[in-house]
């Protein structure tokens, strides 16, 4: 990120709002409000952008499934030869007898990496999925 001047500004909100605000801040562990302020503004704009498509991005894919759900490994495993310019690893952990946890490590348009994401989110057989995304710069 670059190094750019630092510019203060001033928010006014209701007094309950800016308490439990506080609360968050301090159950995170920020140091002040302004860092927790720029990473709500960061995070914002990641997501403006992310529904723009228009951006390169990295993240992963968390998926939690029921292996023994027919088909399931076939149809992920298909999805994820679909998109192998976009999967730069992944990583599998079995949580008990039935149930996996996959982690896939992605690059590549927001677009691209939604699609990947809720292709698989929606087979029979995920139980919770979710794409957390980052941008590169």
């Amino acid at each position: 990120m670059e190094n750019n001047k630092l510019t203060r500004f001033g928010v006014s909100m209701d007094e309950r709002l800016l308490e439990n605000f506080d609360k968050i801040i301090e159950e995170k562990g920020y140091s002040n409000r302004s860092e927790a302020v720029r990473d709500l503004i960061r995070d914002a704009i990641l997501q403006h952008n992310w529904t723009n498509n228009s951006e390169i991005v990295a993240g992963a894919i968390l998926l939690f499934y029921n292996h023994h759900q027919n088909k399931l490994v076939n149809e992920m495993m298909g999805i994820q030869h679909e998109y192998h310019e976009n999967i730069l690893a992944a990583t599998h952990l079995h949580i008990d007898h039935h149930n996996c946890l996959e982690i896939i490590i992605v690059k590549g348009l927001a677009a691209d990496l939604r699609t990947l994401s809720d292709k698989l989110i929606t087979l029979k057989g995920v139980f919770y999925g979710k794409l957390t995304i980052s941008p590169l710069s």
